[in-house]
């Protein structure tokens, strides 16, 4: 969304982006990348968060990219740092996490309470579907991470490893 709204020449200094952009950072993990899994559908206190994948680092970069400002520099430097050591010597990456996300309600209609009595036989399946569900798109983990690192050199910032 970010990278959409700098194509519009929206105000990237306006406290919704900053905001938005602080989100990302809060949610960088150890290695300098983001991750997220479906649990985010579940509970709140899972949004962006789970073990790091190429593709999301890359989509969580794009928008930092995108937002721009001296306050990102450091947690887009270790987000470069994650796909650029986590890449294979034939320029690809390894991803075995499902990163696309499918729609929440998905098989219902509507989205369930989890504490509904007569949510198993509603569903007539396991609760974990009735908010989301992920995908695998084979190509996610190739083609976001090279969009991502073009971003970052054609903004100039640089790709030498940090620390």
């Amino acid at each position: 969304m970010l990278p959409a709204l700098r194509a519009l020449d929206y105000d990237m200094t306006a406290e919704r982006i900053r905001k938005a952009a602080q989100w990302l950072v809060v949610r960088q993990n150890a290695d300098g990348g983001w991750g997220e899994s479906c649990a985010s559908y579940m509970l709140a206190s899972a949004a962006g968060r789970g073990e790091s994948t190429p593709s999301q680092t890359a989509w969580a970069l794009l928008a930092l990219i995108a937002a721009g400002g001296a306050e990102l520099e450091v947690a887009i430097r270790r987000g470069l740092d994650y796909l650029v050591g986590s890449q294979r010597s034939d320029g690809t990456w390894d991803e075995t996490a499902y990163t696309g996300t499918g729609f929440p309600g998905y098989g219902v209609g509507a989205r369930l309470p989890l504490d509904d009595p007569d949510l198993f036989e509603k569903l007539q399946q396991g609760p974990e579907l009735s908010r989301g569900f992920v995908i695998g798109y084979n190509l996610y983990r190739h083609y976001f991470p090279m969009i991502a690192l073009a971003r970052a050199r054609d903004g100039k910032r640089s790709l030498r490893r940090v620390g």
